[in-house]
């Protein structure tokens, strides 16, 4: 995958985010930018549980840490923070995300990995994107 310059690496699963920025030109090269706070925001999409065959508190928990994510996200989006984003997610979390993106957020979104990456070194995840 050819990533834009600038662009803003978002990586997820349902406890963690890691940001970077891509300072790379043909292949990237990701600088480590400061984690946010996140507040989840409970119970995954909506009021209603978050999964219907698990509705356990530890999934309703990574669903609302999702959404939290979201929020951030599309604040981030709307306020023009940044051109061009990539979320790289563990699937289930990534999904979450999909239900609460904004429409400015989605304008930028120039693409998603659904693989979970957040424990990984950063040079595992410039590869991961490269080879995307």
């Amino acid at each position: 995958m050819i990533l834009p310059k600038g662009a803003l690496v978002a990586v997820v699963d349902g406890e963690k985010l890691v940001l970077f920025k891509n300072t790379g030109d043909l292949t990237p090269e990701l600088t480590s930018l400061p984690i946010p706070d996140i507040n989840g925001v409970g119970g995954g999409s909506g009021s209603h549980p978050s999964s219907a065959a698990n509705p356990d508190d530890s999934t309703q928990a990574e669903d609302g840490y999702a959404a939290g994510v979201a929020t951030f996200l599309n604040q981030q989006a709307l306020t023009h923070q940044f051109e061009h984003l990539l979320v790289i997610a563990a699937p289930k979390t990534l999904g979450e995300l999909r239900k609460h993106w904004h429409k400015a957020l989605q304008a930028k979104l120039v693409g998603e990995l659904a693989k979970d990456l957040t424990g990984q070194p950063t040079d595992a995840i410039a590869t991961a994107i490269a080879n995307a």
